[in-house]
């Protein structure tokens, strides 16, 4: 029976590090997304998403309320605007596209950045 005990035993720890792992990696990732929502998007969509950045005073038209723009939309609708820009995906032509300057995994963590915004 010892044999069993140390392998369940075993089998706990691993579960609680790649738990623990994930939970750091997602903490990680939240900031890592906030920084860059700091760096690429509030200067337009302002800190809350509300479309109220100090330069959405001159744009026509003005950036988008998170709260309001992201009902109903996915991830994948989310994602094309910021990856492939505004006029890609029917929006604004002054949403520029960030697809060469930003990988995949941090579009998707700016992606689930505004959805946290719109809530």
């Amino acid at each position: 029976m010892k044999p069993s005990r140390t392998f369940a035993g075993s089998a706990a720890v691993v579960a609680c590090s790649v738990l623990l792992a994930s939970a750091l990696g997602s903490a990680a990732q939240a900031q890592d997304a906030k920084q860059l929502y700091e760096k690429n998007c509030v200067a337009c969509h302002g800190a809350g998403g509300k479309g109220d950045g100090a330069a959405a005073k001159v744009l026509k038209p003005p950036p988008v309320d998170f709260a309001v723009a992201l009902k109903g939309k996915s991830d994948a609708d989310i994602h094309k605007v910021i990856k492939e820009g505004g006029k890609a995906a029917g929006k604004a032509a002054s949403m520029p596209a960030y697809g060469s300057k930003l990988t995949d995994d941090q579009i998707q963590a700016l992606t689930q950045y505004v959805k946290g915004l719109a809530k």
